[in-house]
């Protein structure tokens, strides 16, 4: 995973962000490309490397090995490693991630009804011009 310059005015001004709210930081988290998906793949079942590339099918396979590492770090899912030829790992979401999850669920439902009407609102201007 790429990091920040410590330097840089972007990451001075993240790491003011998330020091004034940690909000900030799981909106940073959670904006990350594909980060959302794979959770949800993971939620809804598809919990092997392959199943979630297989079902993510544009999410390259180090983007992918990034956010599941960045899941787990961060306590939203568990890896388990099978002791088996070849090797087996399998990927699930702990109560966190179930709950995050759900938060983003609700997220989803809420954007779709926002941009709906934003996209209504928008079609009715075009007609009255």
């Amino acid at each position: 995973m790429t990091e920040r310059k410590t330097s840089s005015t972007n990451y001075r001004n993240q790491s003011f962000l998330e020091e004034k709210c940690s909000l900030n930081e799981l909106l940073d988290l959670v904006s990350k490309r594909w980060f959302s998906d794979v959770l949800f793949c993971i939620q809804e079942g598809n919990n092997r490397f392959k199943l979630i590339k297989d079902d993510l099918k544009y999410i390259s396979d180090t983007i992918l090995s990034d956010r599941l590492k960045l899941l787990e770090r961060y306590g939203l899912i568990t890896r388990t490693d099978f002791d088996e030829i070849p090797p087996k790992v399998e990927y699930s979401l702990t109560d966190k991630g179930e709950e995050l999850s759900g938060l983003l669920g609700q997220m989803c439902d809420f954007s779709d009804t926002l941009m709906a009407k934003i996209d209504t609102r928008a079609k009715a201007a075009a007609l009255n011009t």
